[in-house]
């Protein structure tokens, strides 16, 4: 069973959300998703500045068996990203939900609007 902690808020394609302030957050991928990729070789982070918005595409990870896209979980403008990533991808394997994030997105209203899962709902979905 994969690692899914309370604090987060989940998508049905498997990114994470951490409120860090009431206007932005940090994203990556989940502990069942970076598991069912497999061992992480490269990552296309989100470009700093650019809008996102809700399950669009906005970056991608490449792993031994697959590539696969990243959705923005929610919409706003991606104000920072994890350069660590750029020589460490491998990080998101050992470390999904700590030094593996992959981004800082900001909104401009201080509310989560789009449909996001609890823990336990995402708990349920990968079940």
């Amino acid at each position: 069973m994969s690692n899914v902690p309370d604090k987060l808020f989940y998508t049905k394609e498997h990114e994470w959300v951490l409120e860090i302030s009431a206007t932005k957050f940090r994203i990556g991928i989940t502990d069942y998703a970076q598991a069912a990729l497999g061992d992480i070789v490269y990552i296309q982070l989100p470009k700093e500045g650019s809008s996102v918005g809700a399950n669009s595409v906005c970056g991608e990870v490449e792993s031994t068996k697959s590539v696969s896209e990243i959705y923005a979980p929610i919409t706003g403008t991606i104000i920072a990203t994890n350069k660590k990533l750029d020589t460490n991808p491998e990080v998101i394997n050992s470390d999904p939900y700590g030094d593996g994030w992959i981004a800082e997105i900001e909104i401009s209203t201080p509310k989560l609007q789009e449909s996001l899962l609890s823990a336990k709902e995402y708990q349920e979905l990968t079940a």
